[in-house]
């Protein structure tokens, strides 16, 4: 069996095993873990196909989309974050497993360049560069219209999660800069001896 067939049924498999980790997990913890290494692994066999952009957006954009929607919903179920905490411990193997197969997945794409000669035509042909000029050039209205629909969804998000909170001192400007000397600053006059 070739390198490049190996690491094919590596990620293909991780991919499918961690897809059954998102759907069949009670956690939403492990289920966002799992949901992360389905994304790593499948840019991984985007790699080997030879779109390394579709890759990096799979990585960039889902990958961090996946961790903001998991903050957004961490912010609207007023989730215990002292309990959190204490549980820390018990998901530490779980993350760090996830992440030793991220590393070794990202080893695995980076050093497939040099186990595998790319076939003639994906040498020829740069297809980060053709879909970057296609994207800011042909298609440059609607990708601005997209990045502005994105950015109203999440100032909503934030807006509709955001609390006020009762205990928080907060500062009065006005106030602030409206003191004056008299207001701030008592003299005393204290006997030699008296003070602390």
């Amino acid at each position: 069996m070739m390198v490049a067939e190996f690491v094919f049924y590596l990620f293909a498999a991780l991919t499918v095993l961690s897809a059954l980790g998102v759907v069949g997990s009670r956690n939403p913890v492990h289920s966002v873990l799992s949901l992360v290494l389905a994304f790593f692994s499948t840019a991984g066999l985007f790699v080997l196909m030879g779109a390394e952009f579709l890759a990096a957006i799979l990585v960039m954009v889902y990958m961090g989309a996946v961790a903001i929607l998991f903050l957004f919903v961490v912010m609207m179920l007023d989730v215990d974050f002292a309990q959190l905490r204490r549980e820390r411990v018990r998901y530490l193997p779980l993350g760090l497993a996830v992440g030793v197969v991220m590393l070794v997945e990202l080893g695995l794409m980076l050093g497939h360049h040099h186990l595998v000669e790319p076939p003639v035509a994906a040498v020829a042909v740069d297809n980060t560069l053709a879909i970057g000029q296609a994207l800011f050039t042909r298609y440059i209205y609607p990708f601005e219209v997209a990045s502005l629909i994105l950015l109203v969804a999440l100032v909503g998000a934030v807006a509709l999660t955001h609390r006020e909170r009762k205990r928080l001192h907060r500062q009065e400007i006005s106030q602030q800069l409206a003191r004056t000397r008299e207001d701030a600053v008592e003299l005393r006059k204290v006997a030699s001896g008296e003070g602390a």
